[in-house]
């Protein structure tokens, strides 16, 4: 499966290596060039340097033949241009969208374009893992007497 990722960053970089190593052809575009130092010496992928949203870097890049594309740079305009340049003109089949603001979600999702939102994950991930802690309360007084009380956590 030919991948193209947007953004060479830790996420980017981590996907691709990933990606890579699941046999996948993967091809990252960064408009800076130092970004390539995320990727391992030997990284078998492609790397092209310029915008995401730029139909000659997207063309050159090999988005004609892609089976999908993720955009996961650091700026939410910049991945739903990209985003939306992927699904609408090159019709690419699987097209995700990383977003900071979790607000925008809705004009992603009326885009048509799943997005991974690092906040709401946070927060949602927080949320559950607190809720399943078991709580441990204390009691000021024998347990089994009537003037046990138990104190919040």
């Amino acid at each position: 499966m030919r991948v193209i990722i947007a953004g060479c960053g830790r996420v980017g970089s981590a996907l691709a290596v990933q990606l890579v190593a699941e046999a996948h052809d993967v091809r990252l575009i960064d408009r800076l060039p130092r970004t390539r130092r995320h990727l391992p010496d030997a990284f078998p992928g492609q790397f092209h340097q310029g915008n995401a949203y730029s139909r000659a870097v997207l063309e050159a890049a090999g988005i004609e033949d892609a089976d999908a594309f993720v955009a996961v740079t650091s700026g939410d305009n910049s991945n739903i241009v990209s985003a939306r340049t992927a699904k609408e003109t090159y019709r690419v089949p699987i097209v995700l969208a990383r977003i900071y603001d979790p607000r925008r979600t809705d004009i992603y999702r009326e885009l048509g374009i799943p997005t991974i939102a690092s906040v709401r994950w946070t927060v949602h991930q927080t949320t559950r893992s607190t809720r399943s802690t078991r709580c441990c309360c204390t009691a000021t007084s024998r347990p089994n007497s009537p003037s046990a009380t138990a104190k919040p956590c």
